[in-house]
Formats: C-alpha cells, structure tokens, sequence
C-alpha cells in the first residue's frame, strides 16, 4: 500500500456539504482535496468525455465506473506531476468518489482508504432546497429541476449508499452535517486529526 493514496473519504447525501468540508479542510497543510463532482463541471462540454458527463448529468444519472476512474485517476496524475498534491506528505481528502460498489472496488487499486467521514442530514427537504439554490448559483439551470435532483437521490440511495457495506465499519465516522461550517469541521477533526498525526509521523 506504500504507494497508494493515503485517503479519507468525504461521504454523504447530494447536498450534504462535502465540497464545502474539503475546501476548509484543504486550507490546512497536509490535506489536499479531490472534489469529482469540481472535475466533471470544470470538463469542456466540447470534449469526448464532457459531452459524455453531460449527457448523463442532466438525468440525474452516474458516468461509467470505469470512465469515472480513469478521469478523476488523470486529474490526481496532473495535480501531482504539478507539485499541487504531495503524494507521500499530503492526506487525500476525496470527496464524491466511490459512488458506487464497483468505483470502490475501482479504487483500491489507487487508494488506501484510512477513514470515511459519513455526513448525515436527516431533513432531505433542507438537502433538496440547498442543492436547488446551489444550482440556480452557479447558472446550471438543468440541475435545478425537481425531477433531475429526485433522481439523484434515488441514484444514491440505490448505488452509492451500499459503498459503506464495502468498508469496515471501524473507519466510519458519522458527523452530524446539520450547523454551521466550522461547527462541521469541528467534529469532521476530531475524526482525522489522529489520522494526519500519524501520517505526518511515518512520512519520510
């Protein structure tokens, strides 16, 4: 595993607030954030694979596991070969990705997965509101209907939420996602914090 990406997943519902707990968390040293979901909107809609993540975005609906892979796998090359992500010093802080059994399986072969913070919100109807307004915000109009932000609960619920049967439950930790951001944080180091000290411990 001691070339693996030494990871710690960001797990949790659409709308749940997994980008925004990996941007505060990578503004600390030896966090660095890989946000799929970031990677995908940033795709040309002209390219290949941005027509293929379009088409399947406005439904709701996931990429191919092995697409996903292999485009989020080209993204953490770049960032590496760029100095921005220090494979053996920085803690990946992956957020979006596994969305599914198969992508878990997928990314073993990268990733030595270390913790997973499991973001709960029990109110889905705050979740839908937050993932309208959030849409509405950044001018994707197609991602602000009904209909589109159903289906990805429905897409998570069926496919992505069986991820967490994949892993021991010993590295799960649940965090309340309800309060505000740092009040989050808070709890979301409680979990890791350990985690970076013997990391930073065992790095050369």
């Amino acid at each position: 595993m001691s070339d693996h990406f030494q990871t710690i997943l960001l797990f949790g519902p659409p709308g749940v607030g997994k980008g925004t707990q990996g941007k505060i968390l990578a503004r600390i040293p030896g966090f660095f954030h890989s946000s799929t979901g970031e990677i995908f909107r940033n795709m040309d809609a002209h390219s290949e694979m941005g027509k293929m993540f379009f088409q399947h975005s406005t439904k709701g609906e996931l990429l191919p596991d092995d697409v996903t892979i292999r485009i989020w796998h080209q993204n953490i090359y770049a960032n590496t070969i760029l100095g921005l992500f220090k494979q053996h010093a920085d803690l990946l802080v992956l957020d979006g990705l596994p969305r599914s059994v198969n992508q878990a399986k997928l990314l073993y072969r990268y990733c030595n997965v270390l913790k997973i913070i499991h973001l709960v919100c029990r109110d889905k109807e705050a979740l839908f509101e937050r993932m309208r307004k959030r849409a509405l915000k950044e001018s994707r109009n197609d991602d602000a209907k009904p209909d589109v932000i159903r289906r990805r609960f429905e897409v998570y619920e069926r496919e992505t939420m069986p991820v967490l049967e994949f892993y021991p439950k010993s590295i799960i930790a649940e965090v309340d996602a309800v309060g505000s951001p740092a009040c989050v944080m808070r709890s979301i180091l409680d979990a890791v914090v350990p985690i970076q000290n013997k990391h930073f411990q065992a790095s050369p």
